[in-house]
């Protein structure tokens, strides 16, 4: 099968699955105005595993040419097929694949959906790899793009949740401290969640020294798995 017949059977089969309910409570999850079929995501990920066995004998190159396709579309759940793809293709991911996905995510990545479940697991998996690579994080933290800056952080989601790279979570989240947008916000403010896990006590510490300037929305969701008593500490503004 040809990499325009798999996308073509992959858009008729999106447009056939979507449903009314779907479709009419879809852009509520969304500030910005989205692009979408209305397609439940655990359905997108059933036609995204059956193509997955179509394609998965193309390059690295060829599946990456057909991510792009899928994420020019500017259909939300299109970009969810790429998020399904590419943490299977881990093993062929390389350091410098990391400039692909950073243009993807500023080309492309126009809501916070896409971009968690993109960075989440595909970028997050690629960190983890080739842990070297982490430093890239902190300079998205310094763009422009707000996608970008919320990239920095929640690609490192699922690595702080082990316990892992409790220095560069630190180290994006001053960066991204001040930030005004609520996107950036909330995206450093559940990495400090998720980092505070394994590392309750040095988290807290963290969201103490920078309460007074940290905003109240990344200041929330920072503490909010830790016990009721350091919740209380930590929101005092005193």
């Amino acid at each position: 099968m040809s990499m325009s017949q798999v996308l073509e059977r992959i858009r008729e089969e999106l447009r056939a699955s979507a449903d009314e309910k779907t479709r009419q409570s879809f852009q509520r999850f969304f500030k910005e105005n989205v692009t979408y079929y209305g397609v439940r995501t655990p359905v997108v990920g059933k036609i995204a595993k059956k193509y997955w066995s179509q394609i998965n004998q193309f390059s690295k190159q060829e599946i990456f040419r057909l991510c792009e396709e899928l994420y020019r579309s500017g259909f939300t759940e299109e970009a969810f097929v790429v998020a399904f793809w590419l943490p299977t293709l881990m093993e062929q991911l390389e350091p410098g694949d990391l400039a692909v996905f950073k243009a993807w995510i500023e080309k492309y990545i126009d809501n916070w959906a896409k971009c968690d479940g993109f960075c989440n697991h595909t970028v997050g998996g690629l960190i983890e790899k080739y842990p070297e690579t982490v430093n890239e994080l902190k300079c998205w933290a310094l763009s422009g793009n707000r996608w970008l800056k919320r990239a920095a952080a929640v690609s490192l989601i699922v690595p702080a949740k082990k316990g892992g790279f409790l220095q560069e979570v630190f180290e994006i989240s001053d960066i991204l401290l001040l930030d005004e947008d609520d996107m950036v916000q909330k995206g450093y403010g559940w990495l400090l969640k998720e980092a505070s896990r394994k590392h309750q006590r040095e988290v807290l510490e963290y969201v103490l020294r920078n309460r007074k300037r940290m905003p109240r929305t990344a200041l929330r969701y920072a503490v909010e798995l830790m016990p009721k008593e350091l919740k209380a500490e930590a929101m005092r503004r005193d």
